[in-house]
C-alpha cells in the first residue's frame, strides 16, 4: 500500500495526514492542493496500483459483473469522503483513525497496531504512546459520513 500511495502522489499530489490499514478496510485523512477536489481519481489510481502489485493470494475470484468491468475483487466500488470543517473536526477524525484497531478489537491500544500513522503522531509529541489504552469516547457520527 505504501508504494501504491507514493506512485500516485508523484503525479497527483496530496498530503497524507493520518492513515490506518485494517484487515478489511482503511481510513485516511488527506489534504489536496488548493482548488483540487479529485479524491475519486486518486483512490481509483491507488486501488489499481495496489492491485497490480499485491500477491495473487489476496485476490479473490471476481464476480461476473466485476469481470465485465475489468475490476478485481479486492476493493469496494465506493468510498466515503468527509470534508474536515475545522481544527476540532480534524482532531476528532484523526483520533477515530488511530483508535480504529482498538474499536474493532484487534488490539488493546493504538500503539500495538503497526499499520497506522499513530507512531508518527507519538514521534511528533502529539500523542503520548499510551494514548487510547483507556477507552476513547468517539463522536458516534464519525466514520458514518
Amino acid at each position: 500500500m505504501r508504494e501504491a500511495i507514493k506512485v500516485v502522489k508523484r503525479k497527483h499530489p496530496f498530503i497524507l495526514k493520518a492513515i490506518v490499514l485494517m484487515p478489511d478496510h482503511l481510513h485516511c485523512i488527506w489534504t489536496l492542493p488548493r482548488g483540487d477536489w479529485d479524491f475519486s481519481s486518486r483512490w481509483r489510481l491507488i486501488k489499481g496500483e495496489f492491485t497490480r502489485r499485491c500477491d495473487r493470494k489476496i485476490k479473490e475470484q471476481p464476480s461476473f459483473s466485476r469481470q465485465r468491468k475489468k475490476e478485481q475483487a479486492i476493493w469496494q466500488r465506493r468510498f466515503w469522503e468527509h470534508q474536515i470543517t475545522d481544527e476540532q473536526d480534524f482532531i476528532r477524525h484523526v483520533e477515530y483513525v488511530h483508535y480504529n484497531p482498538v474499536k474493532h478489537g484487534y488490539v488493546k491500544s493504538p500503539k500495538e497496531w503497526k499499520f497506522s500513522s499513530f507512531d508518527k503522531y507519538v514521534d511528533r509529541g502529539i500523542y503520548d504512546q499510551n494514548w487510547g489504552i483507556a477507552e476513547i469516547d468517539l463522536d458516534a457520527t464519525i466514520g458514518n459520513e
